[in-house]
């Protein structure tokens, strides 16, 4: 049994998911470990729903999920918090 928090499995073993592009409707893959993603038929620019997230506010973030994966994720929500 992992010692690892349940709540950052999405982030530790990413599946994907499919979402409707907002442009054209097109049902386009995204991973869980993704917050942003790309429309395969027309390039739309696809933002998941911030919820919350254990990066945000678990000291052990950075041991449970990598320092790597970690870092990468909260790049990507400063991103996706000022630009959509």
């Amino acid at each position: 049994m992992s010692k690892a928090c349940p709540g950052a499995i999405k982030f530790r073993e990413p599946m994907p998911e499919y979402m409707a592009c907002p442009e054209c409707g097109q049902e386009t893959e995204i991973w869980t470990d993704e917050l942003v993603g790309q429309c395969h038929l027309c390039g739309a620019a696809l933002y998941r729903e911030l919820g919350p997230s254990c990066i945000d506010w678990c000291v052990y973030a950075k041991e449970c999920i990598g320092e790597e994966k970690y870092q990468h994720l909260k790049q990507q929500r400063s991103v996706v918090t000022v630009t959509p």
